[in-house]
């Protein structure tokens, strides 16, 4: 009887060393990874015990009895999230089944500014190291994205928003371009729709408008005026004679080169607004939401003509005689005086 009872304690106190060395795991940080940091990816309906096996796997926790323990302790078994999740340091299991509990993601914040066009916003996919530019224009011709929208779209020009959007270091074209569209229609409110109809605007062409508007003015207060002139412009049948859409046509053909000369204003496009009238065939950007807001709502002003101040405002005017006395103004006087200024400054003897 007295083996039998030694045995006993025996195994009860190798039970309680071996439950103490489990529980100090649970609370000791670990690292078994030998790189900087690691990433594990956890599938959408990845069970508890497999997200164990995962991060056994990849070195985050040091083996899976420490972990389903951990995992008790915390109770937060059924709050386990699925994405991508980037360990960079030694951390307790505790923390890490936090970490995934929290769905605090591996992501990366990426920012499409305004006006910016599809080339454009390919070239900022690939900057960020999340695909080719290419993939990223391929992705942007899916045009049946915005079927129910915009049935006459043959791309989504125009219809990728323009904002910063935190995503997977691991997403891909399709993927990116899937979230902007669906930002798009939510920030394609009904008001804007009903407002746009009001005007007797399809959507396609308040995207058009509002993209014009996104690239004649970064000052807000401007838009709804920049907004009114083209609005009047069609409504009285003026030509826009815009220069945006000419530069978005040499881009279109491979002809831009960053500067725009009078010659281009003679460019054969349906986008060259100097040559055919009306809207062009669709967006020449991304308009943000307040251009939008601008396209559907301008402002109540009869203004026909508007000129850079080069200030990032604009003069705007209701004839052509006070468009030209803004020309004078704030084009040829302006450049004309800022000539003089730099004249005088190379010719002014220099301090030895």
């Amino acid at each position: 009887m007295k083996k039998v009872g030694v045995a006993l304690l025996l195994v009860v106190v190798l039970g309680c060393l071996g439950g103490f060395v489990v529980y100090s795991r649970v609370n000791e940080a670990y690292q078994g990874y030998s790189g900087e940091s690691q990433e594990v990816a956890i599938p959408a309906g990845t069970s508890p015990r497999a997200i164990g096996d995962r991060l056994v796997a990849a070195g985050v926790v040091r083996d899976t009895l420490t972990y389903r323990v951990a995992l008790a302790l915390t109770g937060a078994a059924r709050h386990l999230k699925a994405g991508e999740f980037r360990f960079d340091r030694p951390m307790t299991p505790r923390d890490v089944i936090d970490k995934i509990a929290r769905g605090d993601f591996d992501l990366v914040s990426v920012t499409f500014r305004e006006g910016l066009t599809i080339a454009e916003m390919a070239a900022v996919f690939e900057s960020q190291g999340l695909g080719s530019a290419a993939s990223f224009r391929t992705a942007a011709g899916e045009a049946a994205l915005v079927a129910d929208v915009d049935p006459a779209a043959s791309d989504l020009e125009g219809y990728l928003f323009p904002d910063t959007y935190p995503v997977s270091r691991h997403i891909d074209a399709p993927q990116m371009v899937h979230i902007m569209v669906e930002r798009f229609v939510r920030v394609l409110t009904s008001d804007l729709r009903a407002s746009a109809q009001a005007k007797g605007l399809t959507v396609r062409q308040l995207v058009t408008l509002a993209s014009i508007v996104e690239k004649e003015t970064g000052s807000a207060a401007e838009r709804p005026l920049v907004a009114a002139v083209y609005s009047n412009r069609l409504r009285i049948g003026m030509g826009l004679q815009c220069d945006p859409t000419v530069i978005y046509a040499l881009q279109r053909a491979g002809k831009y080169d960053g500067n725009l000369r009078r010659d281009d204003l003679s460019f054969d496009s349906p986008y060259n607004t100097y040559r055919y009238g009306g809207l062009p065939p669709g967006p020449i950007a991304a308009p943000g939401r307040e251009s939008l807001q601008a396209a559907a709502h301008p402002d109540d002003a009869d203004y026909l003509f508007f000129v850079s101040k080069n200030d990032g405002t604009h003069a705007f005017a209701h004839s052509l005689e006070e468009h030209n006395r803004n020309v004078q103004k704030y084009q040829v006087q302006y450049f004309k005086d800022k000539r003089l200024a730099a004249q005088r400054a190379s010719a002014a003897p220099q301090a030895h």
